[in-house]
């Protein structure tokens, strides 16, 4: 009988380790999500399973998932969304015409899109003339009748990267940080090199 006790005990405590391990990463270190759409395309394609860091640090051009409910209208309890952070807190942001990004005046190269879609794809449905925080907060339902010249303290702006179809802050404002999942890690693809390593 002691024996058998030491069979088991030799196999269970192994698979609780491990299940305790793989709980710790899961809550506190990496998770894993799929996207669902083609907001992100051509840099994500639609199912392709990504890999999520919780405690890197978000940075201008990043790639996040968040929780949408209560920050996207219409976003139900538990979806999330993708999307590329093109301001952070403290960020001034001109969008212009010609589709050139500008942070607190200085040009942003957005190569890891097209020249269509940083020019028509961004500006569709908005504003043919470019953009500024202020311009586009007449839009937001939560920040109407404000002026908006700075992205607000623990706040981040985001768009997707297929920016002629992507839901996103252009349309209803910004993200809390308290709402962001992770960061994605994408180590393999060489066309994924802006998301990895924008800063």
């Amino acid at each position: 009988m002691l024996r058998i006790i030491k069979v088991v005990l030799g196999w269970v405590i192994p698979i609780v380790i491990g299940v305790v391990i793989a709980l710790f990463l899961k809550t506190y270190v990496l998770s894993f999500a799929k996207v669902d759409g083609s907001s992100m395309y051509p840099n994500l394609q639609d199912k392709e399973r990504l890999i999520l860091l919780k405690h890197k640090s978000i940075k201008r051009l990043s790639v996040v998932v968040f929780d949408a409910h209560n920050v996207a209208p219409g976003a139900k309890p538990k979806t999330y969304y993708v999307k590329r952070v093109i301001a952070v807190p403290g960020d001034k942001l001109v969008y212009t015409k010609t589709g050139k990004l500008y942070i607190n005046g200085k040009y942003v190269n957005q190569s890891f899109i097209s020249k269509n879609q940083q020019d028509a794809g961004t500006l569709t449905n908005l504003s043919n003339k470019g953009f500024t925080l202020n311009s586009i907060a007449k839009r937001w339902p939560r920040y109407r009748n404000q002026q908006i010249v700075t992205v607000p303290k623990g706040d981040y702006f985001v768009m997707g990267d297929n920016r002629a179809i992507s839901y996103d802050s252009r349309y209803w404002g910004f993200v809390p940080k308290s709402k962001m999942a992770g960061v994605v890690y994408l180590p393999w693809g060489s066309h994924r090199a802006e998301v990895n390593n924008a800063g």
